[in-house]
């Protein structure tokens, strides 16, 4: 990657009003988490997502869909946050107008620090009743989860209705969360300035946040690399990991200041 091209990154990063970023899966690669589809070790490998992420495969066989949950809960809890999440977090600290939204259910962003950030597709330790909605808290992962995604364990149970419990994400068929949706559009009005970080742009309507900023003129960044789908519209493509584009932008945005 040519310094020439990280250099004028970092002067729309130094020259941007309100700063947009969008992740994906990734953006949590380099902490060791699988991807949806990239790979032999990816999370749809073994079974089609319909069978462990919907409401249909849920009430066929609860006892596989949370235990492949409980084996995710365990490699998330274990993971880290790498160098991309930490470099977004250390540039919130500089500058008050970023913005994260993501489509991973993981809380890497948060650990590192980032404060400002929706989950258009919720979050996997935020537990909820399958049949009343209402939060559960306190679930203990089950050693040896991390071992075997297809580990079957049963859901644990509602304390006020005694339905099961079910993973707090979106699932397919169900609508992405009012206000999370609601705050994304909100901040791509807003924004002069859009980083895209690892996100395949297959999934929608997440993806069609990027056609949003796109339709509006706004200057958009994809840190990525491989191919994306957001490719043809974005202005600069850097063909690199977020833990490396990242300190990288940041270490320009610093020595600005």
């Amino acid at each position: 990657m040519s310094h020439d091209v990280l250099d004028a990154c970092g002067d729309l990063l130094r020259n941007s009003r309100h700063l947009l970023v969008f992740t994906g899966a990734g953006m949590s690669a380099e902490s060791g988490l699988p991807t949806f589809r990239d790979s032999d070790n990816s999370l749809w490998a073994r079974w089609p997502p319909e069978t462990l992420a919907s409401a249909e495969g849920f009430r066929d066989d609860k006892a596989l869909v949370w235990g492949w949950y409980a084996w995710r809960m365990a490699n998330i809890a274990k993971a880290t946050p790498n160098a991309g999440h930490n470099a977004l977090a250390e540039l919130e600290d500089l500058r008050a107008d970023l913005a994260v939204i993501t489509q991973n259910v993981d809380d890497l962003h948060e650990r590192a620090g980032t404060r400002r950030i929706v989950h258009l597709h919720g979050s996997i330790f935020q537990s909820r009743c399958f049949a009343c909605a209402r939060p559960f808290v306190g679930y203990e992962i089950p050693d040896g989860a991390i071992e075997d995604p297809s580990l079957r364990i049963m859901p644990p149970k509602c304390r006020h209705c005694g339905g099961y419990v079910r993973p707090g994400v979106v699932w397919f068929g169900e609508a992405l969360p009012v206000t999370a949706w609601s705050q994304s559009e909100q901040w791509v009005r807003e924004c002069d300035l859009l980083l895209v970080i690892g996100t395949s742009g297959v999934v929608q309507p997440a993806a069609s946040l990027v056609s949003m900023a796109r339709r509006r003129g706004v200057t958009i960044i994809l840190i990525d690399p491989g191919q994306s789908e957001h490719v043809a519209s974005v202005d600069h493509h850097l063909r690199m990991g977020a833990g490396t584009a990242l300190p990288a932008l940041l270490e320009r945005v610093k020595s600005a200041r």
